[in-house]
């Protein structure tokens, strides 16, 4: 992970690291492949919260409870290839779009389908630095 993306971690209430267990418990339930970014932040912090200095809040889920958190808001039945991984702490949901480039995308909570989903960035790795960086709320 680069040095950046755990200077912008640092900023929000992390948590300890995935474990291998939990890792290995995650690669044998996810339904989709993760991004290798978002994987090294899970081994990083597993899971984190806050807000950055610009005003902008995130909550990024723990991996043990991803795939619990997709069925229980039927993310695959409203919206299916989205694969949703944290929130804006509001109404909005942050997930990869793996229907084709695994994209960070937004989508509400409320009224989940995909003609909702907002991209917003290529990467995990861009997603956290814009977000941390000099995009508003709402992006």
């Amino acid at each position: 992970m680069i040095s950046t993306v755990k200077a912008i971690i640092d900023l929000l209430q992390k948590n300890e690291p995935a474990t291998a267990a939990e890792m290995e418990s995650f690669r044998n339930t996810c339904p989709v492949d993760l991004p290798k970014d978002y994987l090294e932040f899970v081994e990083y912090s597993n899971g984190a919260a806050g807000s950055f200095p610009n005003g902008n809040h995130i909550i990024l889920w723990r991996i043990e409870r991803l795939v619990e958190r997709n069925r229980a808001y039927k993310v695959e039945d409203y919206a299916p290839g989205i694969f949703v991984f944290g929130s804006s702490g509001g109404g909005e949901a942050y997930g990869f779009d793996t229907r084709s480039s695994i994209a960070v995308i937004q989508i509400p909570f409320v009224g989940m389908q995909l003609s909702e989903v907002e991209y917003l960035v290529p990467s995990f790795t861009e997603f956290l630095t814009a977000l941390a960086g000099a995009v508003p709320n709402g992006w």
